[in-house]
């Protein structure tokens, strides 16, 4: 699977270094980078952006509305699918990266990276051994779990929230202001959910 990657004064690296050290199957075959200053009206976007391009995904991380409705009309014609976590535009619009739902049209990165999932094994109370099936392309979802082999499921309940946050790339600030939920707290959210789930279908392992 080819991703393209458009992104604004390096709004998109770390996913991108999430994407392509966790991700299977998955190129990058590009990155657009635009790190000019820009005006608040961007009267023609296609300075900005070259509309030559084709993939199987593009990855939308600019922040300019101009640029992004640009993008977005672009893809549709191409008919290629296009992520932009937490904007309010066409394609897939997950209120975070780690919420984005498995969709056929995502391929192999819908497949691997958006709403968490684990695989769990437990002894004696304690996580023996536990697997990401799915993850934030951020990488946070990796990265939380490092210390938690042997630790009990009470103290991984507690401490998983607090450690995805630390790792979430997400801007703390970002209120929404209907449901009034920050990014990062919604990424704490939804890693304990999936950890719960993933307990609740742990396999055991019998004592020695």
């Amino acid at each position: 699977m080819e991703i393209i990657v458009f992104q604004e004064h390096g709004s998109g690296e770390q996913k991108i270094k999430g994407v392509q050290g966790f991700g299977k199957g998955i190129t990058i075959a590009r990155i657009y980078s635009i790190d000019t200053f820009l005006p608040d009206f961007v009267e023609d976007p296609d300075n900005f952006i070259n509309k030559n391009f084709s993939a199987d995904l593009v990855l939308n991380y600019l922040k300019h509305p101009d640029l992004v409705d640009y993008l977005i009309t672009l893809c549709q014609i191409k008919g290629i699918p296009v992520v932009s976590a937490g904007k309010k535009c066409g394609g897939f619009t997950p209120f975070t990266c780690c919420g984005l739902g498995k969709n056929k049209k995502l391929g192999a990165y819908g497949d691997q990276f958006g709403l968490p999932e684990y695989k769990i094994a437990l002894k004696d109370n304690r996580i023996v051994e536990i697997e990401v099936l799915r993850g934030a392309p951020c990488g946070a979802t990796w990265h939380a779990l490092h210390e938690y082999i042997g630790c009990t499921v009470e103290d991984v309940l507690i401490r998983i929230p607090r450690q995805v946050q630390y790792f979430c790339s997400a801007d703390p600030s970002g209120f929404d202001p209907v449901s009034g939920k920050s990014p990062v707290h919604y990424a704490g959210y939804v890693h304990i959910a999936a950890l719960k789930k993933a307990l609740e279908e742990a396999t055991i392992e019998s004592p020695v």
